[in-house]
């Protein structure tokens, strides 16, 4: 099974270190692919890009397909862009129409640039649905913008249904054939809008021949009708998608009711089981991977083992990959201390030695070095001390010109770099012991 893993290089996790420290940090996690989290489509961080795959690990783009977090890099006139919701949302997320030509045409041209110009190994395009689970009820549902309405209108001769008044000649739940060619448009809105980045003219497969793709459809375990809501509320159907866009590999992302749970058990995915059923009907040969979120919440941060667990029911359930947003979001980063993985020396006077996570810039006061040959243990003083994200960097020590064992205590994290900074700090209290060469 292939282990990968979502970053979002915008995080403060990930800055102030080199792109090197970030691809070895997630290398040592046994992560063999990446997706990087690209909210800005024309500002990518190459360097970071060739960090990761010069440790073999391989790199996707993924990007949004329902709207943006940034606006900045839009052109002029992008607000004509925007879906029509039932009513105002203001939740820091700007949705964009798929039913918008302008914003298609823009949208396509941009991520062809974006994979002309930066050597990732895959591209896919996640939540390209429309919102949402509980829309009706809540006013967060969409596109019934004028692109929606004057597309509808082109297909079908008519107005789209009236979803706001129940006393409307026209309201949806007293026109179920009208409604059913609603529900139909939506699907087939998205399918289309996501081919159309792909596999349209000018479009990501034409300016990368061979990229590999990924499509993302939703999943929810809401009881037996769970296919039919999500094709019915937001558009989503993963095997029409699949169809359309004839992906390299399909993901099944975790809807916000399931991984907001503070007491989902890693087991849910069992629940996912129609979803993949029908995929492996439809498709036979297509890979099928499962999204989880591990933190997005304080009151549902997975921890190791939640994280273990699950990869084992993703096995179980017969899929050949898994990943998860975000790295730095899960428990094992806020609940372990540094631990030591690796440690290379630079002749007889410089090391660097590797930690499973960030720690925090060297005290003289608090770290003690030593070495070990056989019985024989030695302290060290290291003239000059240096951090770079998850690696500490020793100058000026006296090291064997055999083989021995380097020893570190009193590393630190870096709990105030966390999404949700947890009071205490971890530290190695005892020696942890690495081979040098």
């Amino acid at each position: 099974m292939i282990r990968s893993i979502q970053i979002d290089p915008a995080f403060p996790y990930y800055r102030s270190r080199s792109p090197e420290s970030v691809a070895e940090e997630l290398k040592l996690a046994g992560y063999g692919t990446v997706h990087i989290f690209v909210t800005n489509e024309c500002a990518v961080d190459r360097t970071l890009v060739m960090a990761l795959r010069r440790q073999d690990i391989e790199v996707w783009a993924l990007t949004l397909g329902n709207g943006t977090f940034v606006t900045s890099h839009l052109p002029t006139g992008w607000q004509q862009w925007r879906m029509g919701l039932l009513k105002k949302v203001d939740d820091g997320y700007t949705r964009l129409s798929p039913f918008c030509r302008e914003y298609v045409a823009w949208k396509k041209q941009a991520l062809a640039r974006l994979v002309a110009t930066v050597p990732f190994d895959g591209l896919e395009i996640a939540e390209p649905y429309l919102p949402e689970w509980n829309g009706l009820e809540s006013g967060t549902y969409g596109d019934i913008g004028p692109h929606a309405q004057r597309e509808f209108e082109r297909e079908y001769g008519a107005a789209i249904p009236d979803l706001r008044d129940p006393s409307a000649p026209t309201y949806y739940a007293k026109q179920p054939e009208l409604y059913g060619k609603w529900v139909e448009f939506r699907v087939r809105g998205v399918n289309r809008y996501v081919a159309e980045m792909i596999n349209g003219a000018g479009g990501v497969r034409e300016a990368r021949p061979g990229i590999r793709i990924a499509t993302w459809t939703l999943a929810i375990d809401a009881g037996p009708d769970s296919l039919a809501k999500l094709r019915e509320l937001q558009g989503n159907d993963a095997v029409s998608m699949a169809r359309a866009v004839k992906p390299d590999v399909h993901y099944l992302q975790t809807h916000w009711p399931d991984w907001g749970r503070a007491d989902l058990p890693p087991s849910y995915v069992r629940g996912y089981k129609p979803f993949i059923e029908s995929l492996r009907a439809a498709n036979p040969q297509l890979p099928i991977g499962i999204q989880t979120d591990i933190g997005s919440a304080k009151r549902m941060i997975r921890s190791r083992a939640w994280l273990d667990s699950f990869e084992q029911e993703v096995r179980l359930l017969g899929c050949e990959t898994w990943t998860a947003y975000e790295y730095q979001l899960g428990g094992a980063l806020y609940d372990e201390a540094p631990r030591l993985l690796w440690a290379v020396k630079f002749g007889t006077d410089s090391a660097v030695l590797s930690f499973h996570k960030r720690i925090s810039k060297p005290d003289a006061m608090t770290l003690r070095f030593a070495v070990r040959t056989g019985s024989r243990v030695l302290e060290l003083q290291p003239s000059r001390l240096h951090t770079d994200g998850n690696r500490l960097f020793l100058y000026g020590v006296k090291l064997p010109e055999h083989s021995c064992e380097l020893g570190v205590q009193g590393v630190c994290d870096t709990p105030e770099l966390l999404h949700f900074p947890p009071a205490k700090t971890n530290r190695c209290d005892a020696y942890q012991w690495i081979f040098l060469a």
